[in-house]
């Protein structure tokens, strides 16, 4: 599959950032609420909503019950899974 500039760059964003490389790859085809990525990726708690706003603004994540405050989902959007694809 031929990676558009515009992939290459989340792509390089996501590369940039251990956390976010971490986060991402956790996530792989999984489900997960922020205390499971945390203990997956070995990153302490606090930093993984930073991480996830970040990558949920480059929509790369999503939440799927939003509307929760605690144990909140989140997983890969399609972009998300094409990142993660090319992380190797």
């Amino acid at each position: 599959m031929e990676l558009t500039d515009e992939m290459l760059k989340e792509i390089s964003y996501v590369k940039i950032s251990t956390y976010r490389t971490k986060v991402m790859k956790s996530l792989d085809d999984e489900v997960l609420i922020p205390t499971q990525i945390a203990r997956n990726s070995d990153i302490r708690p606090n930093h993984i909503s930073k991480v996830l706003s970040e990558l949920k603004a480059h929509e790369l994540v999503e939440c799927i019950n939003p509307e929760v405050r605690k144990g909140r989902l989140y997983r890969h959007t399609d972009k998300g899974e094409q990142v993660v694809k090319n992380l190797e």
